[in-house]
């Protein structure tokens, strides 16, 4: 015998979590399960800004992650070879531009406060394949990878926030739009006895070079190379990463003052898509509905975002406010509104396209000054509106207040 559920979600990380938390919140009977153990690593970057903490705020999170030891970035070095600009106090209203807790850590507190409303949660749980009735998918039938006992349930949605190789996206073909392949290589570990406060991106020869603190004291230090010098990179992957980190001297003494604390870990399966993120009797959030290269670091703050975004539409459906497919429709015009530009630039970032004009004028007159270079952050981060500092006027006037003139940046 099984039970039905209002909804059901496959993936318990940031997107699924949340969603979970969020439907729990609301009344749902939700049932969130995941392969993977209870508060398990995974090798993923960590890096929460744009919307993540804000609504980290908004769900009465983010002191559970502060809590955890992992020190919030309130400045942000962006060096890009030939100009190097470093944010200051970035922090409106006592939420920092971002954090970066280890996942086990954030994925503990997301679970933690979906079940804290109510949500089942059912780890080392293994989804086998998905119920159709009536031509809508129903239910899902899995095991439990402990006990072997296996189970069908059913629910009025099947959620997948089972990742980029999501299980439910194959079931029912989900459309793919605005696609490119896997651009970049990424490989990082994490050091001790790093001095570095922040966040540090810095780009140098088609290489770009990230680190934040995180847990425990230590710092995660991040390399990305194109794609194609992926088997060049891991034939002497040691090598290569302190190289890139040596082309950029600050960051350099900084690490090779510390001690590397873990092994490295890398990926390079790493397609940009967005995915029709919903049909009859399904939806899809998170990295499993769009996914994108690391670069700009949007996947943690994106899924909490669109998290959000789905459980308004699901108690939109499921509340009789509203069609559910036609509230999922909405869902998904929220998520391309809001993702899109975003999305854009980071794959013109990750394939280290040369900036436009303007963009060289407006990097080379912001040295020196502090204020514009805070409110730069502050626009690109949303945490003030990105109008208040990219408009064309603010724009004009900060390059004329400039003083270092137009300089070629190398990207």
């Amino acid at each position: 015998m099984h039970s039905v559920y209002n909804i059901i979600i496959v993936g318990a990380r940031v997107a699924g979590a949340s969603a979970a938390m969020l439907l729990a919140r609301k009344g749902y009977k939700v049932l969130l399960l995941d392969r993977a153990p209870y508060g398990s690593d995974i090798a993923h970057g960590h890096y929460v800004h744009k919307d993540g903490p804000r609504l980290l705020r908004k769900w009465g999170l983010l002191d559970r992650i502060v809590a955890s030891g992992c020190a919030p970035c309130t400045t942000f070095t962006l060096d890009v070879g030939a100009v190097a600009i470093t944010g200051r106090d970035l922090i409106v209203d006592g939420v920092a531009a971002g954090y970066g807790p280890r996942r086990g850590v954030l994925d503990r507190v997301l679970i933690d406060a979906a079940v804290e409303a109510g949500a089942e949660y059912r780890d080392n749980f293994v989804v086998d394949g998905y119920t159709i009735e009536a031509g809508r998918i129903a239910g899902i039938r899995g095991r439990d990878l402990l006990t072997g006992a296996t189970v069908t349930e059913r629910a009025h949605l099947i959620i997948g926030a089972d990742g980029r190789n999501s299980q439910l996206a194959r079931m029912v073909k989900a459309p793919e739009c605005e696609t490119a392949p896997t651009l970049n290589c990424w490989y990082y570990s994490y050091w001790s006895g790093v001095s570095l406060t922040g966040l540090h991106v810095n780009v140098r020869d088609r290489q770009m070079i990230i680190a934040h603190p995180t847990n425990d004291g230590l710092t995660l230090v991040a390399v990305s190379w194109p794609i194609a010098e992926q088997h060049a990179v891991q034939a002497a992957l040691e090598q290569r990463f302190m190289r890139a980190v040596d082309l950029c001297p600050y960051l350099s003494a900084a690490i090779r003052s510390g001690q590397r604390e873990e092994r490295f870990y890398g990926a390079a399966n790493l397609p940009n898509f967005l995915r029709k993120p919903f049909g009859r009797g399904w939806a899809l959030v998170g990295d499993a509905g769009c996914h994108k290269d690391p670069a700009m670091g949007l996947g943690c703050g994106d899924a909490m975002r669109d998290a959000s975004f789905l459980a308004d539409a699901v108690d939109e459906g499921l509340g009789g406010s509203r069609p559910l497919y036609d509230a999922l429709a909405g869902y998904e015009q929220r998520r391309n509104q809001a993702t899109l530009a975003d999305y854009r630039l980071n794959r013109r970032q990750a394939s280290f396209a040369p900036p436009s004009h303007e963009e060289m004028q407006l990097m080379a007159a912001l040295p020196g000054n502090q204020e514009a270079i805070n409110r730069f952050f502050l626009a690109r981060e949303g945490m003030i509106p990105q109008e208040w500092f990219f408009n064309p006027g603010n724009i004009a006037r900060v390059i004329a207040a400039g003083s270092l003139g137009p300089l070629a940046i190398a990207c």
